[in-house]
C-alpha cells in the first residue's frame, strides 16, 4: 500500500488556491493516553486544521521545549510504543481523510528499522515524516524507502542555514520544507520575528516545494502574520499547552478544537 504524499501535496495546493496558508497542527501520540491522543488529533482536524503532525515521543527531544517535553514524558510513562503512533495515524486519517505525518527523531526509526517503519506508516495511511535531526548526507536509505512507499521526507531548515545548505536540503526533501522561525526550541512566543520571513524568502529561492513555518506561533494574530509570507503555519506547543492545562481529557479535546478554529480563522486573515 502506498502512503499519502499526494494527499499532502494536494492539501497544500488547495490552500494556496484559496489564497491562504495551510494550518498544520502538532500533537504527540499517547498524550494524555493513546485513545485521548487520537481524539485530540480528530478534534484539531474538526476545528479547522488542514494537516496534523503526530509526534513520536522521545526521551531526549532536542528540538522541543518544556511544554512538549512534559507531554512526551506523560506519553512515555504511559508506555506509548511505535505501534501506538501508527494506530494514531491510521485512526485519525481514516476518520477525516486528511493528511497525517509523523514527526520523529532519527534514533527510534533507526532502532525499529527503516523498511519496517516506512512500510507500516504507509499501510497506516501516513503522508510522510518530519525528521529534524537527520542530516541530508545520511538520509539516502530513508529517502529510498520513503519514496518507494509514497511518503514525504520533510527536512527542517533554520535561520542559520546558509543559502548553499538550503539548496542541498530542499533538493533532497519532498512534501514541504519545515522552516524553523528562529534558533532554539519549540514553544509559544510573543513575536515570531523577521528572521522567519527572510528564511522563507531564501528557501523559496531554492525550491518549488511549499515552505511552512513553525516554532513560536501560538495565537490567531501570529498565525495571520506568518500566513502572510508562508505556505503553511505550524502550531504545536500552543495545542499541547491547552491540553496540559485542561481539567480533564474531554475538556482538553474541546480546548484544542477551539484553538484550531481560532488559528484557522487567523490563516485566512493573512
Amino acid at each position: 500500500m502506498s502512503g499519502n504524499i499526494q494527499l499532502l501535496s494536494d492539501t497544500l495546493a488547495a490552500a494556496k488556491a484559496e489564497n491562504r496558508a495551510a494550518l498544520i497542527a502538532y500533537l504527540p501520540a499517547g498524550f494524555p493516553t493513546v485513545d485521548g491522543g487520537i481524539e485530540a488529533v480528530k478534534a484539531v482536524f474538526d476545528g479547522g486544521a488542514d494537516i496534523v503532525e503526530v509526534g513520536l515521543p522521545h526521551s531526549d527531544p532536542v528540538l522541543d521545549g518544556p511544554v512538549i517535553q512534559s507531554a512526551d514524558d506523560i506519553a512515555l510513562r504511559g508506555g506509548v510504543k511505535i505501534a501506538d503512533v501508527m494506530r494514531t495515524v491510521r485512526e485519525a486519517h481514516e476518520a477525516t481523510g486528511k493528511p497525517v505525518l509523523v514527526m520523529t527523531y532519527w534514533n527510534p526509526i533507526d532502532r525499529y528499522g527503516v523498511e519496517r517503519f516506512t512500510t507500516e506508516l504507509a499501510e497506516a495511511g501516513g503522508a510522510g515524516c518530519i525528521l529534524p535531526d537527520l542530516p541530508v548526507e545520511e538520509s539516502v536509505q530513508w529517502r529510498e524507502h520513503a519514496e518507494k512507499n509514497g511518503l514525504a521526507t520533510v527536512f527542517v531548515v533554520a535561520p542559520s542555514s546558509r543559502d548553499e545548505r538550503l539548496a542541498k536540503i530542499t533538493e533532497a526533501g519532498s512534501g514541504f520544507v519545515y522552516a524553523a522561525s528562529l534558533m532554539g526550541v519549540t514553544g509559544t512566543r510573543t513575536s515570531v520575528g523577521l528572521e522567519a520571513q527572510d528564511l522563507v524568502r531564501r528557501t523559496r529561492a531554492t525550491t518549488e516545494l511549499p515552505v511552512c513555518v513553525g516554532l513560536g506561533v501560538s495565537d490567531a494574530e501570529q498565525a495571520a502574520e506568518v500566513a502572510g509570507f508562508s505556505d503553511g503555519v505550524i502550531v504545536g506547543s500552543a495545542f499541547v499547552k491547552r491540553m496540559l492545562e485542561a481539567p480533564d481529557a474531554s475538556a482538553g479535546v474541546a480546548a484544542v478544537r477551539a484553538l484550531a478554529g481560532e488559528l484557522a480563522e487567523g490563516v485566512r486573515k493573512r
